[in-house]
């Protein structure tokens, strides 16, 4: 089994936590505050890579910064109240996985990097330009050359050759979803015309729909399931799966930990990189540099996930030339 260079970060570099979401604070040092996304198991190996990002750049914790990490938990309704805890503690700069809009929003005069951003930051009003972002706020984006279609494309290419016969898919996902499962959404349909299938949306008011929404999909026929990088989806993992599971059927997601977790497939950005590289900007903010001079960057690193052993119960043959191609393979 072949891993990208971050899987095992959490490993060598600990997360620790005052209490649940909280990391210790050291009076005196510059703030580097943290809205993650979602729930602290995942946030272990990103926030390991941000504290890399800033190491590489000459930064080491509780010495030249200090962290405060605040959890989202999935949900984008707790970001404002988040930020604006972060906010009396008068941060130099706060980082933001996911929801940065909703976090500039409250916060909208501090330095904020975000990272792994799946929308367009020019297009909802976060920057001015790539080049040169200006005001506040700069970071790193999935996918700047074509956005999320061009990653569509990519992901659902390899899909057909996992799944030959593919002819109807079914997008599982909240509705009315966040940013990016919109994004998704909309690559998704242009997607399918371009690859002549026919693309039945699922949508999920919570968790409890998501049996419904499967079985719905099972009696329309589809040929696979496309499971969103929405944060009530990836946060829940343990739930979703089993019932993800027993659909039978083949099954497609953006990010590796949803291979990992019984997904047949998975491609995206390497989420853990961005963190990496937004530390690397956080250490640039931190010696004096402005936000707005920092370009945004594009993610340069993908992981493409193969689960074989989903494979084999699904009675699928991988091709080796995939197998070349996987950049992990779950056994």
């Amino acid at each position: 089994m072949r891993r990208r260079e971050f899987i095992g970060l959490a490993g060598a570099t600990a997360l620790s936590f005052a209490r649940s979401g909280y990391a210790q604070t050291t009076t005196g040092l510059p703030l580097v505050g943290v809205i993650f996304p979602g729930h602290e198991d995942l946030g272990k190996e990103r926030i390991a890579a941000l504290r890399l990002g800033l190491q590489e750049a000459g930064f080491v914790e509780g010495k030249n910064y200090s962290l405060a990490i605040r959890l989202a938990n999935g949900d984008q309704g707790r970001v404002p109240s988040l930020a604006k805890e972060l906010g009396e503690l008068k941060p130099t700069v706060i980082v933001v996985g996911a929801f940065a809009l909703a976090a500039h929003k409250v916060l909208p005069d501090i330095p904020l990097v975000f990272t792994g951003f799946a929308a367009d930051p020019i297009a909802v009003g976060l920057v001015e330009s790539y080049a040169r972002p200006g005001g506040s706020v700069t970071g790193n984006v999935m996918n700047a050359v074509g956005g999320e279609e061009t990653m569509t494309q990519k992901r659902i290419g390899l899909l057909k050759d996992l799944v030959p016969g593919l002819t109807r898919l079914g997008m599982i996902a909240p509705d009315p979803g966040n940013t990016l499962g919109v994004t998704e959404r909309d690559a998704l349909r242009k997607v399918a015309a371009q690859f002549g299938f026919e693309l039945k949306h699922y949508g999920l008011a919570t968790l409890d729909d998501l049996e419904g929404a499967l079985a719905s999909g099972l009696r329309d026929e589809v040929s696979a399931f496309y499971l969103s990088g929405e944060p009530l989806l990836i946060q829940n993992l343990s739930r979703v799966m089993p019932f993800v599971t027993a659909s039978g059927k083949p099954t497609v997601g953006p990010y590796p930990e949803m291979a990992r977790a019984g997904l047949l497939m998975s491609y995206s950005s390497d989420v853990s990189d961005g963190f990496r590289h937004a530390g690397i900007y956080v250490a640039r903010i931190l010696s004096g540099t402005k936000p707005g001079d920092l370009p945004i960057e594009q993610a340069s690193k993908f992981i493409f996930a193969i689960n074989l052993k989903t494979a084999k119960a699904l009675g699928i043959a991988v091709p080796s030339t995939l197998l070349a191609l996987a950049d992990e393979v779950i056994e």
